[in-house]
This record gives structure tokens, C-alpha cells and sequence, in this order.
């Protein structure tokens, strides 16, 4: 907006949608490939099945389709009517993902020849264009990563302007580091994720096992494992910088979507049922070890009250993404307390933290089973 004097500008989300969707299922498509071996009702295969193309990711993840698809203005490829609402897309999707995952295990079980293997990748050929035709006809053909598109625009004051870029050139101007620096920005590929799991030992390097969306992506899931402090501290250093804070946490608990309040004194379970029947009778590792909360929804924080005298964060403004009728026109409030029981990650810029949790990306990192909690944002 700063480089272009726009009053307002948003990129296309449904492009994004469009190709993760796609890079999901052939991801789905490669794990039961690589999963063959197990039994079906093992618990790894059962994860892969349940939800292959959920609309959900991680930040890497969105990091690996910008990288590999790029970006677009909005107005080049807008919202349609299943991008809005995309639950019978993706059912539809995920019906049709367990039926060819069955008969990829049918086919790789019964197939021990020669051209077994040709014949397997024919047959996953066929699959990825029969997904691609579904999201092109519920979703409207995107752009091209490599092709040049035209882009018209009247700027803040009202001078016309024509930009001709494709999707990838675009992506990679917006993330250069000479107009990251000349906009006061941060370069989004650098940024990475902070969570905090008192399950684990602070300070300590994290992936999922087969939690991603594109094949020989760009980056894994990475973590570092924080303290609340010093998730935070990094927090708050990068919103007085002025970038946005990516975060993830547990949404649905001591939270009003129409009100737009998370705040853990917002419902009295003791006074209605009596004493210890609440999730807060729990720490926050209980509540992860025994199915209570996990990950469930990213959202964006954009400000943070502070309190004068000691200098601690009060409660924080989120920007979520259920549309204006949710909270304050789609901006709710978040308490302080409720950051610490209920928010699992936030990523930020490596200058924003202390040495030390930069060291620990040196690690090899601990990996965490696809159905752990860490990984149920995706």
C-alpha cells in the first residue's frame, strides 16, 4: 500500500485456497503411498484420513505456497461463493481423496510387476487432474504462477496506474529485502513459529511427522518450544514494529463469538455446576495430554495494551476472520490471562527473540506425531 499510495489493497485468498487445496491432496496422495505398509486402521493411516484437505495449515505451510504459486491482487482473482463457504468443496474433496486412497492400497498390495510403478503414477495422475477439475469448477480457474497478469488501479489520489507481473514476480517483490527495508518492514521468510507446550523442555526444536502441503516444499514445520514470557516479550516487539503477529490458539474456549471476547472469567462454571467443573481446574500441559484444548484456529493480533506502571501486557486486539458480524465488525479482545491458557503459537521475526531461542533452530528437531495438538491448527 505504502509502495503504491493505495488507500486499501488485499491480496486473493482464493488463489492461495486454490492451490493449497490442490498441494494438499497430493500430499494426502504421497503419505498413503509412503504408508502402504501399515495396516489401514493403524493410527497413523486413520490421522492421514480424517481430514486430508482441511482449509486450516501452518505458517510454513502458507510460507510453501507463496514460494511455489506466488501472489495476486484480490480483484484478479476475488472471492466465489465456495471460497466463502467451502465446507461442501472440501467434503466432496475428502470423499473423493479416501476412495482413491483405498484404491492406491489395492493397487500398490496387488501390483508386484514391472510396470507396477508406472502404472501407480498414472493412476495418481489421473486422481490430481480429477481434484484440479473439481476446484476449477467450484472455484474458477486461477492465474498461472508463471504467467504475466495485467493489474489496473487508481491510487490514493485518483492517478491510474497499470502493472503487468506474474505471480510469482509479484511475491517476490513484496518479500525483496531493499523494499522490505525502504517500507520498514520484515521479510516474511524469515519469520518462523514460537509455541508454548509445557508438555516439552523450553528452548527446544520442534517439527509434526507428514504435517505439510507441498511435496519437497520450500520449509518444514518448524517450532521453537517457548516459556509465555518470551513468547510475549517477542509478541509485543513486533507489534510496536509495526507488523501484524500470525497467531494460533485454542478459540472455542471461554469465548463469545458475537460479543468478540475471549477472556477466561467470561463464563462461571463453578457458580452454575459447582466447584471443578471447568477446563481451567487443569494446567495447560493437562488440558494437552489428556484431549482438553489443542490448536484450533489461527487468527492475526494487530495492537496490545500495556500497562503503564509495570509494563506488562493487559489484553490484546485480534483480527479474526468469521466476517463483520463476529465481534466488533470481525475484531474481538483478547484478555492477558487468556493468552496464557488458551494461545499455543504466534510467529515472528528472528530479531524479535533472545539468542538462545535462535540457537535452538541449530537442533535436530523433536518430532511430534501427526495427531499431536501442536499440529491440529492444520
Amino acid at each position: 500500500m505504502k509502495k503504491h499510495n493505495l488507500k486499501d489493497f488485499e491480496l486473493s485468498q482464493s488463489y492461495l485456497f486454490f492451490w493449497d487445496k490442490l498441494e494438499k491432496a497430493n500430499w494426502f496422495l504421497e503419505q498413503i503411498i509412503d504408508t502402504t505398509e501399515q495396516d489401514l486402521d493403524s493410527r497413523l493411516v486413520q490421522e492421514l484420513l480424517k481430514a486430508p484437505v482441511n482449509d486450516g495449515g501452518q505458517w510454513d505451510m502458507a510460507n510453501n505456497i507463496v514460494y511455489k504459486y506466488g501472489l495476486v491482487p484480490q480483484s484478479l482473482y476475488p472471492d466465489s461463493y465456495n471460497a466463502m463457504a467451502s465446507s461442501k468443496m472440501s467434503r466432496l474433496i475428502t470423499s473423493k481423496l479416501r476412495s482413491d486412497a483405498l484404491t492406491i492400497r489395492s493397487l500398490i498390495t496387488s501390483s508386484k510387476c514391472s510396470s507396477s510403478k508406472q502404472k501407480l503414477l498414472a493412476t495418481k495422475a489421473r486422481m490430481m487432474q480429477e481434484v484440479h477439475c473439481i476446484l476449477t469448477l467450484m472455484l474458477g480457474p486461477p492465474p498461472k504462477p508463471d504467467q504475466e497478469f495485467t493489474w489496473e488501479y487508481y491510487d490514493a489520489d485518483n492517478k491510474y496506474h497499470q502493472v503487468r507481473k506474474t505471480p510469482l514476480q509479484l511475491a517476490m517483490e513484496l518479500s525483496s529485502p531493499t523494499l522490505v527495508r525502504s517500507l520498514s518492514g520484515c521479510n516474511v521468510n524469515n519469520l518462523f513459529s514460537l509455541v508454548n507446550d509445557p508438555r516439552h523442555k523450553y528452548l527446544t526444536h520442534m517439527t509434526v511427522d507428514r504435517l505439510g502441503n507441498v511435496v519437497g516444499g520450500n520449509r518444514p514445520i518448524t517450532y521453537v518450544n517457548v516459556d509465555m514470557a518470551t513468547m510475549k516479550r517477542a509478541t509485543i516487539k513486533t507489534l510496536k514494529a509495526g507488523i501484524p503477529v500470525f497467531f494460533g490458539s485454542d478459540v472455542g474456549k471461554f469465548s463469545n463469538s458475537a460479543s468478540g471476547i475471549m477472556d477466561t472469567k467470561l463464563f462461571d462454571y463453578d457458580l452454575a455446576f459447582g466447584s471443578g467443573n471447568g477446563s481451567l481446574q487443569m494446567s495447560k500441559s493437562q488440558r494437552l495430554r489428556v484431549g482438553e484444548s489443542q490448536m484450533t484456529h489461527a487468527m492475526v493480533l494487530t495492537a496490545v495494551q500495556i500497562d503503564e506502571k509495570t509494563g506488562k501486557s493487559i489484553r490484546w486486539r485480534v483480527q479474526n476472520s468469521w466476517g463483520e458480524n463476529a465481534g466488533s465488525k470481525g475484531w474481538f479482545v483478547m484478555t492477558d490471562d487468556w493468552m496464557d491458557e488458551f494461545v499455543y503459537q504466534v510467529v515472528v521475526d528472528p530479531s524479535f527473540v533472545e539468542k538462545e531461542v535462535r540457537d535452538a533452530l541449530n537442533q535436530e528437531p523433536m518430532v511430534l506425531p501427526l495427531w499431536d495438538p501442536m499440529g491440529a491448527l492444520a
